[in-house]
């Protein structure tokens, strides 16, 4: 700017080695009381080549996922998403991944010892009549049997197996065997021991008002909020979780759905309820996705039609600058290890039900607990009772999680 267009940056010139946003900012902010927080503050370090780097890199982590226009009603789709898209096409293929084995396409038969406990609880169901919902929930879960399939560690070994089943992979960066390694991720303990006096799951949404085909405007409980409320009581009821969700609004300004600083938005009240509630160990971040009006992420469990979701993981690595320093997170590998020990049980008991893990190139706020996951349900064109039919077999997979198995 100073070589081709010196009168525009003549004025704002500072002994300091500012960058223009930066200049621009002090000019504006110079008479007003906040300025002398920002100036005294040290804020973040960084490795990239200036403010404006950063700001960049912040509003790519918001704008992360699609998602609907609500003025136009048209998908908004990420910048240059080419795995996104990629995704999308296969699930237009009729929801079938063309790159899995044999092995992974023929459920395998459930074990003798599956086969007993089932009959022996369904005895028992006859035996007391009808059951109410919350017992029905209890049963499921207990009836759980693998339909799925079991992979062996000598083929989750194979790094090329294991990122091609298992993850897609953003364009913006990139993984290796060093950080992609089956046998470290499933050594991690991601166990708890479970106390239901105390607060041990914290469930929330970055994006609140994220809607199904069939939400209610301006009712909450039909929208993403609702099933994780749903989510919640499951957790509660079932497995025996005491689970706060917060159901805060992060993506709304004066009124508009403004998504830019959701993230950073969330970041402080989220470290506030885990600052107060020392005894959580668990954070889910809720989401809905948003693709194409013709894409429908749906298949069929235990008779139910289910809306498919999807564990997202951040690296806090781009393939143009490296690490990103200033988006640290010590537990980059918890992470991984969490939302694989999960996909593992997702394709042992609920096949077809979730998408691969997604890895991009940014933080997401996971770095404030090793057993934190993003989760993305379903899409726009998924109705609400699909999605809530998630969050059955989506706690189950938790729980199997935190009690090791």
């Amino acid at each position: 700017m100073n070589l081709y267009m010196p009168g525009v940056t003549y004025g704002i010139k500072s002994t300091k080695e500012y960058s223009l946003v930066q200049d621009v900012l002090n000019k504006v902010m110079e008479n007003a009381p906040i300025y002398h927080y920002f100036d005294d503050s040290d804020g973040y370090e960084t490795t990239a080549d200036s403010e404006y780097t950063y700001e960049m890199i912040i509003a790519a982590e918001a704008a992360d996922e699609n998602y609907v226009d609500h003025e136009t009603g048209e998908v908004i789709e990420s910048n240059g998403d080419l795995a996104a898209k990629e995704n999308a096409n296969y699930l237009e293929q009729g929801n079938v991944d063309q790159t899995q084995t044999t092995e992974q396409q023929e459920p395998s038969e459930p074990t003798e010892e599956a086969k007993e406990t089932e009959t022996k609880n369904q005895e028992v169901e006859n035996e007391q009549g009808e059951s109410t919902d919350t017992e029905a929930v209890e049963s499921s879960a207990t009836l759980s049997t693998i339909t799925g399939v079991e992979y062996s560690l000598e083929k989750l070994a194979d790094f090329d197996f294991l990122k091609n089943t298992f993850y897609s992979v953003d364009s913006t960066t990139s993984v290796d065997g060093d950080r992609l390694n089956a046998k470290k991720l499933l050594e991690r303990d991601m166990s708890i021991q479970q106390d239901s006096s105390v607060p041990q799951i914290l469930i929330y949404h970055t994006h609140s008002q994220e809607a199904f085909v069939d939400s209610i405007e301006g009712d909450s409980s039909t929208t993403i909020v609702g099933v994780g409320e749903h989510l919640a009581q499951i957790l509660a009821n079932t497995y025996g979780y005491n689970v706060i969700h917060d159901s805060s609004v992060y993506d709304m300004i004066n009124g508009k759905l403004d998504r830019n600083y959701a993230f950073t938005l969330a970041e402080p009240n989220i470290k506030r309820i885990l600052s107060e509630n020392p005894s959580i160990q668990v954070i889910i971040d809720l989401h809905r996705d948003g693709l194409k009006d013709n894409v429908h992420l749906v298949t069929d469990v235990n008779g139910k039609q289910t809306a498919q979701f999807m564990f997202f993981n951040g690296l806090s690595y781009n393939s143009k600058v490296g690490n990103i320093e200033y988006l640290y997170n010590p537990y980059i590998e918890d992470n991984l290890a969490f939302s694989f020990q999960m996909q593992l049980q997702a394709a042992k008991y609920y096949p077809n039900l979730t998408r691969k893990i997604y890895l991009k190139g940014y933080r997401y706020n996971l770095h404030l607990m090793p057993r934190a996951t993003l989760v993305e349900l379903g899409a726009q064109t998924n109705t609400l009772e699909e999605a809530k039919n998630a969050m059955e077999p989506l706690a189950d997979i938790i729980d199997k999680v935190l009690k090791g198995n």
